[in-house]
């Protein structure tokens, strides 16, 4: 049974608040050369063999992901 991996973020025009907070945490810790950080969801689905990517994307689009606000992308887990 393969796995595949559904990564979803805020769209880059949505502001990201925990991201500017994570931000903002790394240069009080003393990291620099971070310029920006986005957060997002990571999903893990195992999926029978057969599983066309289509429906992995409808499963994204309807449950996953917030299409108004969010992009997601699929990709096989390594």
């Amino acid at each position: 049974m393969p796995r595949v991996v559904v990564d979803v973020t805020l769209k880059p025009e949505i502001l990201d608040p925990q991201g500017q907070a994570i931000l903002g945490a790394l240069g009080r810790l003393g990291y620099t050369g971070v310029t920006a950080v986005r957060q997002g969801k990571h999903f893990e689905l195992d999926v029978a063999d057969n599983t066309d990517e289509s429906v992995v994307a409808q499963i994204a689009e309807t449950l996953l992901a917030n299409p108004v606000i969010e992009d997601f992308t699929i990709r096989p887990a390594v």
